[in-house]
């Protein structure tokens, strides 16, 4: 996605991260000497995988889905399900990494506002934290601007973002 594709890119360019392990349910189609990939359908079921996981000093979690048109248990099952069990996972292969959660802004970290998104965003950045890495964070972005090099954002994004980014201070 969008911001996967944004926190991809840095990571390959900055001078200090050595390797980088994608892990989706498709290819990015991209090649460069950092990047390997780990395709996997089912985020539940990573047991077989954890030998791919190990070694890792870090993790940004930046899958998600829009909750526009979703109910609650859906939304919980593809927010907060499938990030702890990634999450359980990364710990079990890589206990020295960090996890770092890609959140949204106004999560609700008291998990009992109105908003259902801002609740189960919440929630598991509060699971995040008691699942036991030495570190984990969870940034809130409120808009993220486009990059040279990316493939994913929308065509409403494309035009959007940079409009917002000028109104935003």
């Amino acid at each position: 996605g969008y911001v996967g594709e944004g926190v991809l890119l840095e990571c390959l360019e900055h001078p200090a991260v050595d390797h980088v392990l994608v892990v989706g349910r498709k290819s990015t189609g991209r090649q460069h000497p950092k990047l390997k990939e780990l395709l996997v359908p089912d985020f539940f079921a990573l047991e077989a995988k954890t030998d791919q996981l190990r070694g890792y000093d870090g993790c940004f979690y930046c899958a998600g889905v829009s909750s526009v048109g979703s109910n609650e248990v859906d939304f919980t099952r593809l927010t907060y399900d499938t990030t702890i069990a990634f999450a359980r996972a990364v710990l079990a292969a890589s206990p020295q990494a960090t996890f770092t959660y890609v959140s949204g802004s106004g999560t609700d970290s008291s998990e009992k506002g109105r908003l259902m998104w801002a609740r189960v965003k919440g929630r598991t950045e509060n699971e995040l934290g008691r699942v036991g890495f030495k570190a984990a964070y969870s940034f809130r972005p409120g808009i993220m601007t486009l990059r040279a090099g990316m493939r994913n954002p929308a065509w409403w994004m494309r035009v959007l973002v940079p409009v917002f980014a000028v109104l935003m201070p």
